[in-house]
């Protein structure tokens, strides 16, 4: 027997379901790129109607030249991405991310913070 998405399951799968009904306009809506001191893509920042939406790499993953996700070549399926609301109250934890670095883990009042100070792109320091 399956046990009922919990809310933050619930919640999470509302905030992709916000981002894919974005279609061609998720560019566009992009605030903020967060990428790891090597220039890889660890998440992102999306405007939305229904508020801010984070979305993150999850585990590692096969790709062709410059980290470009859209050029992927080996037979592993594709990951799909942890998405979340920046703002999913006082319980929500940390969002887990992943680059070819490794694990990271990103706080959500930085991104609120680097969001506040109009920042578009963030480098995380390097996991040495």
């Amino acid at each position: 027997m399956a046990t009922a998405p919990s809310s933050s399951d619930a919640r999470r799968r509302r905030a992709a379901e916000v981002l894919a009904g974005l279609g061609r306009s998720l560019h566009d809506a992009k605030v903020l790129s967060v990428q790891c001191a090597s220039g890889h893509h660890v998440a992102a920042v999306f405007r939305t109607p229904d508020g801010a939406v984070i979305r993150a790499a999850t585990g590692r993953r096969s790709h062709g030249n410059r980290d470009r996700v859209d050029t992927p070549h080996g037979s592993r399926p594709a990951r799909v991405p942890w998405s979340d609301f920046l703002d999913a109250g006082p319980h929500a934890g940390a969002v887990p991310a992943w680059c070819d670095c490794g694990a990271w883990t990103l706080s959500r009042a930085d991104l609120t913070a680097w969001l506040g100070a109009g920042e578009h792109r963030v480098v995380l320091e390097s996991k040495a």
